[in-house]
């Protein structure tokens, strides 16, 4: 998968693994194992990324004598989501068109107007 399409999904999914409550790292890891696998080595980049970007915020909290990091998401990370489904509806339209009639034989995957086209000017 192109490095830059697949940074841009990893983003998405943090984002909407905030979306509903603030979370912290092990726990967003967590929640979106069952879609997709992300190390702790991606995830804290992606998370500053974020933040950075304005996307989402931070707060340390204190939890069993240690400071967790709770990320928030911001409206501006809500509206990259809203976007991003959005853009997705274009997406699949894209997909649909590449990857229709893949199981047709090769002879039918020819338009119409190419069939029994012949080169009239030799």
């Amino acid at each position: 998968m192109d490095t830059q399409l697949k940074r841009g999904l990893l983003d998405i999914c943090v984002l909407a693994a905030i979306k509903t409550e603030p979370s912290y790292g092990y726990k967003i890891i967590k929640d979106v194992k069952p879609y997709l696998t992300i190390s702790e080595s991606t995830l804290y980049p992606i998370l500053r990324r974020l933040e950075d970007g304005g996307s989402l915020t931070v707060q340390s909290v204190e939890h069993n004598g240690r400071l967790r990091k709770y990320y928030e998401i911001t409206p501006l990370g809500r509206n990259k989501l809203i976007d991003f489904a959005q853009e997705w509806k274009e997406v699949m339209s894209i997909y649909d068109y590449v990857t229709r009639d893949q199981n047709a034989p090769a002879d039918q995957n020819v338009p119409a107007a190419a069939e029994g086209s012949t080169d009239e000017q030799e």
